[in-house]
């Protein structure tokens, strides 16, 4: 299984830049008590605080099912490390390189030094799989916005990026940060970056928590358009029905084919990467009053196996055997042998005795 999205946040008051961190957590932390089961949940005091990539690395693969991981340097000034620092993306590379593909993050609002940060990014890491983005700037006392199909803004750094190698480019929406407006976390501005440049593959992070109908369009018009179900897989455990709904409107238009730009992200730590998990694999399936209403495709295992591995490494041209074959015997591995069944949530962590 491959987990698009992890971050080992820095949620604690000390990393606050500005005004703008404290509405950014309280989301971030009081979604992780909305959408957790019992067991997964975590007091404030033990939620926010600094997350190490040695906790995050723990959740993926030992407490839950994930072989492979996508870290994303995450670039939200309002906090002095960005949120999710290049650091800690540097520890993972330097500890399990095998186990962990990365994104670069950037500022596009800051310009030069953006194209700089992106630049110095591309010689520090060494498996880059994409560039993430924010579609806001949180820098000064005012949040600025910017959008996807910007001629001065972002097509310049599309360019950059697709010059350093760079295929795939993730963007945050639909889920606003904080007091924002909210046109910014829109997704129609995507599709013109998609026209522009044909040879970028665009992520859609949180595809399918608003915005369904615009976002079923974009599955069904363009290839290099795809959805990162980061926190949208969380209302599998909390919300089902409105799981189910917003998968089936994702794939109304685009069928069997829009299933295929589609793949699994839970953004651990921001909430536990296991009960959702395991509700998609045993128990998910379109009932049969939406799949006759809107003739929907059926979700086979083959499906599952496609959404929670398969339509990622195609997107990034992996080989899954061979980057599998890598994991024998390391130290994941031997906590977690294949089949076993995975330590119990938040246990390997700093917050063992906290959850509820």
């Amino acid at each position: 299984m491959i987990d698009a999205v992890v971050h080992p946040y820095n949620l604690a008051e000390e990393n606050f830049r500005n005004a703008h961190a404290r509405p950014i957590t309280d989301i971030v932390s009081g979604g992780n008590r909305a959408v957790a089961p019992e067991g997964y949940r975590l007091p404030k005091d033990g939620y926010e605080r600094d997350w190490s990539i040695e906790e995050v690395a723990n959740m993926s693969f030992v407490e839950s099912y994930a072989d492979l991981a996508a870290y994303h340097v995450v670039p939200i000034r309002a906090f002095h490390d960005g949120i999710c620092s290049i650091e800690k993306g540097l520890e993972a590379q330097e500890r399990w390189p095998d186990r962990f593909l990365f994104y670069v993050g950037v500022d596009p609002l800051e310009g030069s030094k953006a194209v700089d940060d992106l630049e110095r990014q591309m010689e520090q890491f060494h498996d880059v799989a994409g560039l993430k983005l924010y579609p806001n700037s949180w820098l000064g006392d005012e949040v600025s916005g910017w959008l996807m199909d910007d001629p001065e803004v972002a097509f310049p750094l599309f360019e950059r990026a697709r010059r350093l190698g760079i295929r795939t480019v993730a963007i945050h929406k639909a889920i606003p940060l904080g007091p924002v407006e909210l046109k910014h976390y829109r997704v129609d501005d995507i599709d013109r970056a998609a026209m522009a440049f044909p040879d970028l593959n665009f992520e859609i992070v949180h595809g399918g928590m608003a915005f369904l109908e615009e976002t079923a369009w974009q599955l069904a018009r363009f290839r290099n358009v795809w959805v990162n179900l980061e926190t949208t897989a969380t209302m599998l455990t909390n919300r089902p029905a409105a799981f189910e709904r917003a998968l089936a409107a994702l794939v109304a238009n685009g069928g069997p084919r829009a299933l295929s730009q589609i793949f699994w992200g839970t953004g651990c730590m921001v909430s536990h990467p296991r009960p959702h998990l395991e509700r998609f694999a045993r128990d998910f399936a379109f009932s049969p009053e939406l799949t006759d209403r809107f003739g929907l495709p059926e979700i086979t295992p083959e499906v599952k196996r496609a959404i929670l591995a398969e339509n990622y490494a195609r997107l990034h041209g992996l080989d899954l055997g061979e980057r599998l074959s890598r994991l024998k015997g390391d130290e994941f591995d031997l906590r977690r042998p294949d089949g076993a069944t995975p330590a119990a949530g938040y246990s390997t962590t700093a917050v063992a005795d906290a959850a509820y």
